[in-house]
């Protein structure tokens, strides 16, 4: 094959127009999955969310637990107390220490409603947050389903789409190093500009392609005689012939039907 530096004007503009189609073609798969990619994304975060707050919760009922198994537990060693301050009242030797000793079972009984309030209100957290729990597993399990869902039209598209969609990334790569990297680099920067991606348009017409505004007829002929690239000075796309886009298009689609 000839250098990129050899490669006469009308071989740049069928690589150029070959390029734009196979670009097209990648477009088209792109846009068969649509929004599909980032709307799993966008569930597969939401599910994430939910799940970090689902073991948060779970989190904050253990710790709820185990106040609840302190306080029993404190309330237990006031009842011993109780019971040994009780005995101890039996064996006194004068009102100040039996005084003494009605203070510290008064004490552990103010310990003991104490505790028994705080087991009141961790119950009634542990109720809220259950709750709270049961309705998040609730929303969780419908998101799982819907990413399912989505996940399965998904994968069932890629399936159909990724080899060929890998098998044309391949050859656009390869079409680019056909061409020069100035030309690369314009019809690129054209692609991003225009509408649809369509950088490189057949004359339909007497008209550019995809801008619809007619092309002089001097400006046709240089245009058909392949001796220059020529764009278009509405839209800047790069203009080809149609006689040129049907051979390349006819030669593609040959192409196409082998990746599918």
């Amino acid at each position: 094959m000839a250098s990129k530096t050899e490669i006469t004007i009308e071989e740049k503009l069928r690589a150029l127009y070959d390029l734009q189609l196979i670009d097209s073609r990648i477009d088209e798969i792109r846009n068969v999955r649509g929004e599909l990619p980032l709307e799993v994304e966008d569930l597969e975060d939401e599910v994430a969310g939910m799940n970090t707050r689902m073991e948060k919760l779970k989190e904050d009922l253990a710790v709820i637990e185990e106040q609840i198994k302190e306080k029993k537990n404190g309330i237990e060693e006031s009842k011993s107390l109780i019971k040994k301050y009780s005995t101890q009242q039996d064996n006194v030797r004068n009102n100040r220490e039996y005084n003494s000793l009605s203070k510290e079972v008064e004490f552990q009984e103010l310990e003991i409603q104490l505790s028994e309030k705080h087991i009141k209100e961790f119950k009634a957290q542990i109720e809220q947050k259950t709750q709270v729990i049961e309705e998040t597993q609730e929303r969780l399990d419908g998101r799982l389903d819907h990413l399912k869902h989505k996940q399965g039209e998904l994968d069932e598209i890629l399936s159909e789409t990724e080899k060929e969609e890998k098998s044309l990334i391949k050859e656009s790569e390869s079409f680019e190093k056909k061409i020069e990297e100035r030309l690369v680099k314009a019809y690129k920067r054209i692609r991003t500009n225009v509408k649809n991606g369509l950088a490189v348009v057949a004359v339909e017409r007497g008209a550019s392609g995809g801008s619809f505004f007619t092309i002089p007829p001097q400006v046709q002929m240089e245009i058909a005689s392949r001796k220059k690239i020529i764009t278009d000075e509405h839209s800047g796309r790069i203009l080809v012939d149609p006689d040129l886009a049907n051979e390349e298009k006819e030669k593609m689609e040959t192409f196409f039907k082998k990746v599918k």
